[in-house]
């Protein structure tokens, strides 16, 4: 059982723990779509409970095309999440956004293919909005969390995803910035459609590493290099997971986000069957 609300936190490449955590505790979730990438870990820091879990398991061991991003984002919904941060590496498409930069990003370009994206399967059929994907309210207060503890941070911006595990082609990143995309990913659009299913608020903390392969004056993107600025970003990703846990306001009950599947069950309820009830009966579930 759950005591209140609690802030999620999915780790990306470098970000395996949260050192800033007490009381802590591992939590291992079963869920209808089999198992998340990883333990669950809670913990609180200050008053806030948080549920943090690192998307590529310790020891980066799933690569972006295999993690169960149902099984993650359930587990969160089970475990009482209710806003959810994605601290996800990723490779800058600006040359302002330098690398070492944090960009609280505001829409997404999905070129993923071939991922189970979507919980409304086998007897029940629902269409969320995601026209604005990003929780406004929660990306607010991450990004004063971020200039709290003195990151450079660029609020607003276009994550487009990629499938993985290669990085892009240089065609393909050209192509990218000429539909005005400011930072290229491979996970983050999936765990935010999955998150809005299950009506959790959601924010991406993406951090640049690299210029992918389209700038000129620098070498294209290798895991050495951006293992590099993973190391030196780590440390100021923690910061901020910590500042935006003693910071984060009170839940917003309106908030569309905790509300998307107000209006989104196309299934006429007789014809749902008890298996999809039970199936997904945890992503109905609101704090109230």
């Amino acid at each position: 059982m759950v005591d209140s609300e609690a802030l999620g936190v999915i780790g990306g490449s470098g970000l395996y723990e949260i050192a800033e955590l007490t009381d802590v505790h591992e939590e291992r979730v079963e869920t209808p779509f089999g198992a998340p990438s990883d333990a669950y870990i809670t913990g609180r820091i200050g008053d806030q409970r948080l549920v943090f879990l690192p998307r590529h398991g310790r020891g980066h061991k799933v690569a972006p095309h295999e993690i169960n991003y149902r099984a993650n984002i359930y587990g969160m919904k089970k475990l009482g999440v209710s806003r959810l941060l994605a601290i996800s590496a990723v490779g800058s498409m600006r040359a302002e956004i330098v690398p070492g930069h944090f960009v609280i990003v505001d829409q997404f370009i999905d070129r993923t293919n071939g991922r189970a994206a979507s919980f409304f399967e086998d007897g029940m059929v629902g269409h969320v909005s995601f026209a604005d994907p990003i929780c406004s309210s929660l990306a607010k207060s991450t990004a004063a969390a971020a200039r709290e503890v003195g990151v450079t941070v660029h609020e607003g911006g276009t994550y487009v995803c990629i499938n993985g595990p290669q990085f892009s082609t240089r065609a393909e990143s050209n192509l990218y910035r000429s539909w005005g995309v400011d930072v290229i990913g491979m996970t983050n659009v999936t765990e935010a459609k999955m998150a809005r299913e299950a009506q959790i608020c959601f924010c991406t903390v993406a951090l640049a590493t690299d210029y992918d392969c389209w700038h000129e004056g620098h070498g294209d993107v290798d895991v050495t290099s951006v293992l590099e600025i993973i190391a030196q970003n780590v440390d100021n990703a923690r910061s901020v997971v910590a500042a935006a846990a003693r910071s984060l306001p009170p839940p917003d009950l309106a908030c569309a986000c905790r509300n998307a599947l107000d209006h989104a069950i196309l299934s006429s309820p007789e014809g749902i069957t008890d298996e999809a009830r039970a199936r997904l009966a945890p992503l109905f579930g609101k704090s109230e």
